[in-house]
């Protein structure tokens, strides 16, 4: 069919010139090479529907502009006694030549030489052949070669158009695909996560949400709530009654851009409550400018359960010790008191008996102290800084056995208003710790002063360091870093735990810094 229509711009013309010669001049139908001309642009037309292109090589249907042009030859030689200009029909097969994009150089070629042939070649069939009849039409072939170029240079540029949208038209074919993969390979992904999570833009639109998440959310929407905003969801704090203030819900934290890591809260109400750790991380574009934020919502009640659960046994366990070790301290003071019936090598080993119990009792009570999770503190005005000279002294005697040497950086006197027993215990913990944990010897400085409206103290050793591992749960209950687990250093993993709850009782806060083999340095900083 592309062949037909590229054919007819030259077939109507045809008939047109055939149907005038009939009207005006019908002494031209009787020419023969007029009657070649029609009848070869009838057979042409005719091959054109008839010839199953599609099944020949592709360039085979450059035939017919070129037999167009030989059948032109004859119209013009036959006709141009009744209509002039049948000879300008050539220029619709070397268009057609041109335009094809095929063999451009020979295209032009016979784009030249094909019209030259038309108008040359009755000059040698008549046998007039001189100068000026050869000179007379070959302004004609020149124009035609002009239009020939003119056709090709556009057909090619055409061309390299085409090739080149074609090329874009496959690379983005390729990328659609390779990001329809992507996002398969995403999704699958996503749901396979035992973990929800939600990604959000900027403005807190929900981009992207997996099926464990949108459970998630349906827990957290109030009854009669069809679609409710962040500040409605029933997201709650640790005691599982008080709701989490807006500015702290972890999607409200992600928006502003903020960068967390396991918040834990409680979501939904009665039996279905369920414990979930959140942690954030933003998204930026090449810029490094804010776009928007994951949120992973991990459900931890099991977690939760077993350690309340734990909690609950170590506490139960504590209270119950607590009264026959006490009678024992009671019992053994007494004994110790009657100093005329003890010989002093049993009052030593009653000594040592006392000594162990003591710290049994300490134990147990701090035990009861972090299940509680309370402190109860007595504020009062003290001399920090004598304080800490009492503390240091007091540890002095260990510090000189284990080869630890104290160094102190403090003024004459700091004023606080603290609670004295209870930061003396922080003391003890933090020197205490210095000096176990400097098993070669090393020094330990205690420093102290005051720093916008804050006592600032930190406590320092040069002895085994932690690693960033084990600095994010120093804090946490029952923790012993990994370097002592098989040493002979005693402790339960209370003392920290302890001493931090004392110091936020105050208001106030405890950091460390810490390298391996490099020592560790805490600082307790309190209200003043």
């Amino acid at each position: 069919m592309r062949v037909v229509l590229t054919q007819l711009p030259l077939s109507v013309p045809v008939c047109i010139a055939a149907i005038l010669v009939a009207l005006f001049f019908p002494g031209t139908l009787g020419n023969p090479l007029f009657q070649i001309f029609l009848l070869s642009q009838a057979l042409l037309l005719a091959a054109c529907f008839a010839v199953p292109w599609h099944r020949l090589p592709f360039p085979s249907f450059l035939v017919i502009p070129l037999l167009d042009m030989v059948s032109i030859t004859f119209g013009r030689e036959g006709g141009q006694e009744a209509l002039t200009g049948l000879s300008v029909l050539v220029v619709l097969p070397v268009i057609w030549l041109c335009a094809s994009g095929l063999y451009p150089r020979i295209a032009v070629t016979l784009c030249f030489f094909g019209p030259l042939g038309v108008v040359w070649g009755p000059l040698f069939i008549r046998g007039s052949v001189t100068p000026q009849d050869l000179s007379r039409p070959l302004l004609y072939p020149i124009l035609m070669l002009g239009i020939g170029i003119s056709v090709s240079v556009v057909t090619m540029s055409m061309v390299r158009q085409q090739k080149s949208l074609e090329d874009k038209d496959e690379a983005l074919n390729a990328a659609f695909e390779a990001s329809s993969h992507h996002e398969r390979l995403l999704n699958t992904v996503m749901e396979a996560l035992p973990l929800g999570v939600v990604a959000v833009d900027g403005g807190g639109n929900d981009i992207l949400m997996n099926h464990r998440q949108r459970s998630t959310h349906r827990l957290a929407t109030p009854q009669g709530i069809t679609n409710p905003n962040e500040s409605q969801l029933l997201v709650f704090e640790e005691d599982r009654t008080t709701s989490v203030p807006r500015e702290r819900r972890p999607v409200r934290r992600a928006v502003l851009g903020e960068q967390f890591t396991d918040q834990l809260i409680w979501i939904g109400t009665g039996p279905a409550q369920r414990a979930f750790t959140t942690s954030a991380r933003p998204m930026l574009d090449d810029e490094r400018n804010f776009v928007g934020s994951v949120v992973v919502f991990s459900d931890v009640t099991d977690l939760v359960n077993a350690l309340a659960a734990k909690d609950d046994f170590v506490a139960s366990v504590s209270h119950e010790f607590r009264t026959p070790l006490t009678s024992i301290l009671g019992y053994l003071d007494l004994v110790l008191d009657d100093t005329a019936k003890l010989d002093p090598v049993a009052r030593g080993q009653l000594k040592v008996v006392r000594r162990n119990a003591e710290r049994l009792l300490t134990l147990v009570s701090d035990l009861l102290a972090v299940r509680s999770g309370h402190v109860i503190i007595q504020p009062h005005a003290v001399d920090f800084a004598e304080l800490v000279r009492g503390r240091v002294g007091s540890a002095a005697p260990r510090a000189a056995q284990a080869g630890v040497r104290f160094s102190l950086d403090i003024p004459e006197t700091l004023q606080a208003h603290v609670d004295s027993s209870r930061i003396s215990q922080v003391l003890d913990n933090l020197i205490s710790n210095a000096i176990k944990y400097s098993p070669d010897g090393g020094d330990v400085e205690v420093a102290a002063w005051q720093e916008d409206g804050e006592v600032v103290c930190r406590v320092s050793d040069t002895g085994m360091g932690m690693t960033e591992e084990e600095q994010d749960q120093v804090f946490a209950k029952f923790f012993r870093a990994g370097s002592v687990h098989n040493s002979t250093i005693p402790g339960a993993g209370l003392g920290l735990p302890i001493s931090k709850a004392i110091v936020e009782a105050h208001g106030g806060t405890i950091t460390l810094r810490s390298a391996p083999g490099q020592g560790t340095a805490f600082t307790v900083r309190v209200p003043a």
